[in-house]
């Protein structure tokens, strides 16, 4: 089923995918980059985007990627195979491209070198048990790292080194993120000792809601008591999208308008006064907001 989605999988056991994303496509025709490339300057067609782990232990209903079945015991693959694989898939990936008329080649030759390691593509990434050990190898080989996680791992999250850690952070109480996310056991004390470790990590840190009209977009007091614990460098405001899987479970009318995002942005900054918004993309309906001091660089060195 993944692979006839366009998931690559690699590895000897299976349980790591790469896939080419929306923006990796328009970039290497010349187009525009995603919202991450104006938040923080990646090039989207020197990213790579990969899970170590396609396995999740929630099952949120606003995400449009399937659930896979993990009833098996999970044999890991070591971080130098999927490191191997990973790279091999990417020249895959990319190796259709240099025959189209409608290809930036200098761009494809970037894309060759990437940059960048996004892992955050499908699964949970702190199911895997050699997390730290694999981003360190990517810290070695020059590449920036984006680590997405849900949060209910939190001593992997005191032992892994990213450029940038995002908690996903769906609702504003237990009650609700038991209702959204569908996890599979207890994790909401998981979550805020996450939180509570993100305040004191060395890695840049950053929030992310993806708010769902008629659902989670409620009480951004309660938001913003969270967030405080964590004490990010960056939140990032999304709408959920309307996409995948996740149009079996909710309609069309729970994505936000860009505007309803914003003004959801404004709400919090209520009680956030150290914040102030930053960027906005509106074509993916996110917006960042970010500490008020003028000389906190946004922009990474890639």
């Amino acid at each position: 089923m993944l692979e006839s989605q366009g998931y690559h999988l690699f590895g000897e056991h299976k349980h790591s995918a790469t896939k080419r994303c929306l923006w990796l496509r328009r970039a290497l025709r010349g187009g525009e980059l995603c919202y991450k490339g104006k938040f923080y300057g990646i090039a989207s067609h020197r990213c790579i985007q990969m899970t170590p782990s396609i396995h999740c232990n929630h099952e949120c209903i606003h995400c449009w990627r399937p659930f896979i079945d993990k009833n098996e015991e999970i044999i890991w693959d070591m971080p130098s195979e999927l490191i191997k694989g990973v790279l091999t898939e990417h020249r895959r990936l990319l190796s259709g491209y240099g025959g189209s008329d409608k290809t930036d080649h200098k761009r494809l030759l970037e894309a060759e070198v990437p940059k960048h390691v996004a892992i955050s593509l499908i699964g949970e990434p702190t199911m895997y048990p050699y997390l730290p050990q694999l981003i360190d190898e990517f810290n070695k080989m020059g590449l920036t790292t984006f680590l997405v996680t849900n949060g209910t791992n939190p001593d992997v999250l005191k032992a892994v080194r990213p450029t940038q850690c995002y908690i996903s952070l769906n609702a504003p109480n237990k009650v609700l993120y038991e209702h959204v996310c569908q996890p599979e056991g207890d994790y909401w004390e998981n979550i805020m000792k996450s939180l509570e470790i993100m305040a004191k990590a060395n890695w840049r840190r950053t929030i992310r809601l993806t708010l769902i009209k008629g659902i989670n977009m409620i009480d951004p007091e309660a938001y913003a008591e969270l967030i405080r614990l964590a004490k990010p460098d960056f939140v990032e405001v999304k709408s959920y999208m309307h996409l995948g899987h996740s149009r079996m479970r909710l309609d069309r009318g729970n994505m936000p308008a860009h505007h309803e995002i914003k003004e959801f942005a404004d709400d919090l900054l209520e009680f956030m006064d150290e914040y102030c918004i930053r960027n906005e993309v509106e074509i993916s309906r996110v917006v960042m907001i970010g500490k008020k001091e003028s000389s906190y660089n946004c922009i990474l060195e890639v």
